[in-house]
């Protein structure tokens, strides 16, 4: 008798970070905001669950854990280091900057350079790190111009303490104006089985080979209510609708890196066990049709 095949992160396939010679990460990763607390502000309500999920991400094959030195502020960057260095040596640890926090729930864009220099040095002294292999503009600041911020981003990376250089929250013509300054090896801007608005950004990531990250991955919206066709798909497959929206991001393009986030140690394993649904091409195209742009 078989024993039945519990799915982990290594089914979701691989990227490679950077294309030929760089860093090859799963494509089911963990966005580490949400072990935060209330309104992203502050300690966890349980710490130690909240380093208990850390560390069950590692062990059910995650290679990829996303954070920004905004959660918390420097929350969620001090529980990674507390539950994982030293780290095992194929972890990819990606962090942002360029946000501050004013409060539960507030936070301002700075991406004057020199706040972008100091707010790298935290990030690498909170996760016990010489060089950040992803490290993100956290959004684009309208009071400072989108090229001095990523000119100063691309300045880091020559001195050592970035290997790749990420954007997030980026329309395509940010996106083509920051790689005329540096190489781009990841985007991370909203995008879910109900949220498209990233659309044009997706296409152009897959033609070009860049990551895509999408945050918020498991809104599902109003497919969820009723007797709809994400609800007869999730019971085709015996899975949640949530896990249906992370198989649906997996199948929609190679160069999409869902990173779901949560507290809990149970929810964590049912996201992970999202990599191993295979949608048919029928009911992908069903989901796909129910998107908004």
């Amino acid at each position: 008798m078989t024993t039945p095949h519990t799915p982990t992160a290594i089914d979701s396939g691989t990227f490679t970070l950077g294309g030929l010679g760089g860093l090859t990460v799963r494509r089911l990763g963990f966005g580490a905001m949400r072990l935060t607390g209330a309104g992203n502000w502050g300690p966890p309500r349980d710490r130690d669950e909240a380093l208990a999920v850390l560390r069950r991400a590692v062990d059910l094959g995650v290679n990829l854990i996303d954070t920004a030195d905004v959660w918390g502020p420097g929350v969620s960057e001090d529980l990674i280091a507390e539950a994982l260095y030293p780290y095992p040596e194929d972890l990819v640890i990606t962090t942002k900057g360029g946000l501050v926090g004013l409060g539960p729930g507030q936070r301002a864009p700075d991406g004057r350079p020199e706040h972008l220099r100091m707010a790298l040095e935290a990030s690498l002294q909170r996760l016990r790190l010489e060089c950040i292999d992803l490290y993100q503009l956290h959004r684009p600041d309208p009071n400072v111009p989108f090229e001095e911020s990523v000119g100063m981003l691309a300045e880091l990376q020559r001195a050592g303490k970035i290997r790749y250089v990420g954007l997030s929250n980026v329309t395509t013509e940010q996106l083509v104006q920051a790689r005329r300054i540096v190489l781009i090896a990841a985007v991370e801007n909203r995008y879910n089985l109900t949220d498209r608005g990233s659309e044009e950004v997706v296409e152009v990531c897959a033609r070009d080979g860049v990551a895509f990250l999408p945050f918020v991955p498991l809104a599902t919206g109003e497919l969820a209510r009723g007797e709809g066709p994400l609800d007869q798909i999730a019971r085709r497959h015996d899975a949640t609708g949530a896990q249906i929206a992370l198989a649906w991001l997996l199948q929609r393009s190679p160069v999409i890196l869902p990173i779901p986030g949560t507290s809990s140690v149970r929810h964590l394993d049912e996201n992970v066990a999202a990599a191993g649904i295979r949608l048919t091409q029928d009911e992908f195209e069903q989901l796909r049709a129910n998107g908004r742009p």
